[in-house]
C-alpha cells in the first residue's frame, strides 16, 4: 500500500474508533466500549469523578453505572480533526450528548462538549491512551419547556 493510502487508512480507523466509541455508549455494549481503549488509558475531565479515571475497567465501570440514570443517550459527533504521527495520533471530535433522564421523564440534559484524544496503534488496531473531555455548554430541555 502507498504512503498516502496508509494514511489515509490510519486516519480513517482513528475516526471510526470514536464512532465505535458513541455508537457502543448509547447500545449500552461495554464490551465493544471498553475495546476503544488501552488498558492503562487515562480518562480526565467527566464531573464527579475526583480527578483522573485511570486504567479502562475503572473507565467502563464508571461509565456503565453512570448509564443507568439515563433511559437512553445520544451522542452525536461532528467535527473531527486528526493529527498523525507514525503509531501515534491525536483526535479532536466536537460531540453533542443527548441524555433522557429516569428519574424525570420527559427531561433531557445535552452536553455539548469537544473530546481530546490520544491514540496508539498496536497491531495494527489503533486504541485511546488519553480521552479528555472539554465541556463548553449543557441545555436542560423538560416537557415543559
Amino acid at each position: 500500500m502507498s504512503a498516502a493510502l496508509e494514511e489515509l487508512a490510519d486516519r480513517l480507523a482513528v475516526q471510526d474508533v470514536m464512532i465505535r466509541y458513541a455508537t457502543s455508549c448509547d447500545r449500552r455494549d461495554m464490551d465493544e466500549y471498553g475495546a476503544c481503549f488501552t488498558e492503562d488509558a487515562v480518562i480526565t475531565g467527566f464531573g464527579g469523578t475526583g480527578g483522573d479515571i485511570l486504567g479502562r475497567q475503572a473507565w467502563v465501570d464508571y461509565v456503565a453505572k453512570a448509564l443507568t440514570r439515563f433511559t437512553g443517550t445520544q451522542h452525536l459527533l461532528g467535527n473531527q480533526r486528526v493529527w498523525l504521527d507514525g503509531d501515534a495520533a491525536k483526535l479532536q471530535t466536537s460531540v453533542r450528548a443527548t441524555h433522557f433522564l429516569v428519574d424525570r421523564p420527559g427531561t433531557s440534559l445535552t452536553l455539548f462538549a469537544t473530546y481530546y484524544d490520544d491514540l496508539v496503534k498496536r497491531n495494527g488496531v489503533w486504541e485511546i491512551t488519553n480521552h479528555r473531555l472539554e465541556p463548553i455548554n449543557t441545555q436542560l430541555v423538560t416537557s415543559d419547556s
